[in-house]
């Protein structure tokens, strides 16, 4: 029997370090390896509803592994297959107990063309 099984991904987790001169809060990145999330590729009519309501084209969606707690909301950074994603929208979940597989929540994600 084949087992569903997911990829190492790499969250960029921010944390506020500090303030600048103008009170605006300075980040710092860490990279944190989330193992076993399932990496699929959205439809083109997906896509497109996407870029057409958000102007973002959304990429891959992400299967998040029950118990995990990182923060995956909009504008955090992830990679995996050699590129820099970008998380859209909001996550949707699941009820834990009630989904059968090791996978609960849903984030989309678009490619970062050209990191800021």
């Amino acid at each position: 029997m084949m087992q569903i099984k997911g990829i190492p991904v790499t969250l960029y987790e921010r944390t506020e370090s500090g303030e600048d001169s103008f009170g605006n809060p300075i980040y710092t990145e860490s990279e944190v390896t989330i193992n076993n999330v399932l990496v699929s590729p959205v439809s083109a009519q997906e896509a497109l509803d996407t870029l057409s309501l958000t102007g973002r084209k959304v990429i891959y969606q992400l299967g998040l592994p029950k118990g995990d707690n990182h923060n995956w909301t909009a504008g955090t950074k992830v990679s995996f297959f050699g590129e820099i994603f970008r998380t859209i929208g909001d996550i949707r979940q699941g009820i834990e107990e009630m989904v059968p597989l090791d996978w609960h929540k849903i984030v989309s994600v678009e490619r970062i063309e050209n990191e800021d």
